[in-house]
């Protein structure tokens, strides 16, 4: 599992970091809302732990750019704000749950866990954007009303582009996430698959962009039009 950090207190920061790591979880950091945003675009995380107070655009602005890109990435606010009206803004603007400063290190993790359990459960039902429909459970797409029977790659590849719907995921992502290693850089092996994705997607498959240099995105407009 995947975790970023946005906090600006170095401390705090280091703090965090280390409880998740000891943890099992994979942390990386960043200090502001500007770096948070670019990290969010690049890499597919788990989870966001999220300070409200940051420069280069607080907690809020965060949680609002990440919906608003259509984001479902889970956001723990971490805020020093403990009036009931401050926290309804947060949740209002995205975030999924908060942990008011000072906090105990187990309510943290606690929150954490919970968070990531909630996705997982999630996770195990269906995703739908457009004519797609992909059960998780039983492994098999439909587009409207046809049945299209996906290999493990493939269904591995469609599912991460539609989790991250409308934002580029990038060939690093896919490989990551999909295939669990890193290829030669020269290997075509995503270019392949993606083909026949495409060709078993038939009329939907104008929706599955190439951003070159870049990676692929799953266009939502498109497939909403």
């Amino acid at each position: 599992m995947k975790v970023l950090i946005v906090e600006d207190d170095r401390k705090l920061q280091s703090f965090v970091s280390r409880a998740l790591t000891e943890e099992g979880y994979i942390a990386d950091v960043c200090r502001t809302g500007r770096e948070a945003l670019e990290a969010l675009s690049q890499i597919a995380y788990d989870l966001v732990v999220l300070d409200w107070m940051l420069p280069e655009g607080d907690g809020l602005s965060v949680c609002r750019a990440l919906r608003e890109r259509g984001s479902r990435v889970p956001i723990l606010m971490l805020t020093a704000r403990d009036d009931v009206g401050e926290k309804v803004l947060a949740l209002d603007a995205g975030a999924d749950d908060y942990v008011t400063k000072p906090f105990h290190l187990a309510e943290l993790l606690a929150r954490v866990r919970s968070l990531l359990r909630r996705t997982a459960e999630t996770q195990v039902g269906s995703l739908r954007i457009g004519p797609l429909s992909l059960d998780l459970r039983h492994r098999v797409l439909h587009i409207h009303d046809r049945r299209v029977e996906l290999t493990g790659r493939e269904l591995g590849l469609l599912e991460l582009l539609m989790r991250h719907a409308g934002r580029v995921v990038t060939r690093t992502e896919i490989l990551d996430q999909v295939w669990g290693m890193h290829f030669d850089p020269e290997s075509n092996v995503i270019e392949v698959h993606m083909r026949r994705l495409r060709e078993k997607l038939g009329d939907a498959a104008g929706a599955l962009e190439t951003v070159r240099g870049q990676g692929y995105r799953l266009a939502l407009p498109e497939l909403s039009a």
